[in-house]
């Protein structure tokens, strides 16, 4: 059975076995998505797609991969078996990050131009509704048991839950400056929200919808402007969890359980996003200024 992985900006995806997978990456600049071989880390394809493309998620099936053409206004949809784009599903204006349910044809669609979270039905390939959040819409998470959806707003430096069933707002939850990713933890309990420019991760008691610690970061010889927390990554067991910190060029290595930072990982430049393995003993980056990928 295939299994999946996801990562972003320059956004990562793996699918395939735990020993052999293919990591798929968005290059907004090139309007394309490449498929790298995890053996040979080679490139084994290019594939052409709408214009700036970025946020990327796969299907539970992990037969479908569908790309955020942001300056398109539309999803791209890539047959994995097939390695080639077969669709079209419209997003709404700017779509920069989305998330798919675990278990409906349902994607979870940030569009940072109208202050929307669009939800698209993918097997009807329509838009079905769509809900007003704050301002400059980015990070998209779906919990484990796809009851409630989060996304993060940059400009009002929120997290918004929404209702899947009703498709209603639940609340908002304030944050750290400009947040850009949100990880639910496996058992659903938490979110974690990265904030880039206030260089901090909220973790977020789901039930509650309430900051029930705020993680930071000190590197030394580093600025603490050039800190930005961006894409994360939390393991399944429940034990680690991975930050990019962008201009620091480094990840944050986190215990789960007691919200430490254990390590520091010294990446590519401008650490942008994450992704691991399906075996999760390697863990991948995408740095969007040496315009590279980082194995760990």
């Amino acid at each position: 059975m295939n299994r999946t992985v996801t990562l972003l900006l320059t956004l990562l995806l793996a699918a395939g076995t735990a020993r052999a997978h293919t990591i798929f990456v968005s290059n907004e600049r090139g309007n394309t998505v490449v498929a790298i071989d995890s053996d040979t880390l080679a490139i084994k394809q290019t594939l052409r797609t709408g214009r700036r493309p970025r946020g990327m998620a796969v299907n539970p099936e992990n037969t479908k991969l569908y790309v955020c053409a942001g300056d398109d206004n539309r999803i791209d949809v890539i047959d994995i078996a097939q390695m080639r784009v077969t669709g079209r599903l419209p997003s709404g204006p700017d779509p920069e990050l989305l998330a798919h349910h675990p278990a409906l044809p349902r994607l979870f669609v940030a569009n940072e131009d109208d202050n929307m979270v669009s939800i698209v039905d993918t097997a009807a390939r329509r838009i079905v509704s769509e809900i007003a959040v704050g301002v400059e819409p980015e990070g998209m998470a779906v919990s484990p048991d796809g009851r409630t959806v989060v996304n993060t707003s940059e400009s009002s430096g929120m997290a918004h839950f929404i209702d899947v069933d009703s498709r209603k707002l639940l609340g908002h939850v304030l944050v750290g400056a400009r947040p850009r990713a949100a990880v639910f933890t496996p058992d659903g309990a938490r979110v974690w929200v990265s904030a880039e420019l206030g260089g901090t991760v909220s973790v977020i008691d789901a039930g509650a919808r309430k900051v029930v610690e705020t993680i930071r970061f000190e590197i030394p010889g580093i600025l603490p402007e050039a800190i930005q927390a961006v894409g994360m990554k939390l393991t399944a067991d429940g034990r680690r969890a991975f930050v990019a910190l962008g201009p620091a060029n480094r990840v944050a290595e986190i215990d789960q359980q007691t919200l430490k930072v254990l390590r520091y990982h010294l990446v590519g430049q401008r650490v942008w996003n994450l992704a691991l393995s399906p075996d999760e003993k390697r863990l991948y980056t995408t740095n969007g200024v040496s315009n590279d990928m980082t194995v760990i």
